[in-house]
């Protein structure tokens, strides 16, 4: 039964756009995008002594489980040559799970929704173009409620471009 996913995707190292490009047509092999984002340029936080980042959200119909679906992409990841080498660090690629659905997660290496998307206006942002009303299951408010709840200190965040499948 396919489920609708809602996933970042992020990259501030080589070139940007080519790797969210890549990272969506990966994703193909795993279902179906159904949609994708505006991409948009963000401040990096925690770490803030690295390049901006390019962002975008992207809305995945799979029939994989969770972890099947976190393997699948960590694999992606590597096979687009990220190394984890510090956390929130500089990456050529990030593709974390927003939303699985209604799903609740807590398990080593995953949890779901993604613990920290309603401070992250680099993740609300586009994931409020594709999804407005999609609902986090523990918080129960929208993706729009969230965006629109942000303080000014929750980052810089501009679109830049349509997203383009190819260059």
């Amino acid at each position: 039964m396919k489920k609708t996913v809602y996933l970042g995707l992020g990259s501030n190292l080589g070139d940007r756009a080519a790797n969210l490009r890549e990272a969506v047509e990966r994703l193909c092999e795993l279902g179906e995008v159904a949609a994708v984002s505006a991409v948009y340029e963000t401040e990096p936080r925690e770490i803030t002594d690295q390049p901006w980042f390019l962002n975008c959200a992207v809305a995945l119909e799979t029939e994989q489980m969770p972890r099947q679906l976190m393997a699948r992409l960590l694999g992606i990841e590597r096979t687009m040559g990220r190394r984890r080498t510090k956390p929130k660090g500089p990456r050529l690629i990030d593709i974390d799970i927003l939303l699985f659905g209604n799903s609740v997660v807590e398990a080593a290496g995953l949890t779901v929704p993604h613990p920290a998307m309603q401070k992250r206006r680099f993740v609300l942002e586009p994931l409020a173009e594709i999804a407005p009303e999609a609902r986090h299951p523990v918080f129960k408010r929208t993706v729009r409620e969230m965006r629109d709840a942000l303080g000014k200190d929750a980052g810089v965040v501009k679109r830049v471009s349509s997203f383009e499948s190819k260059p």
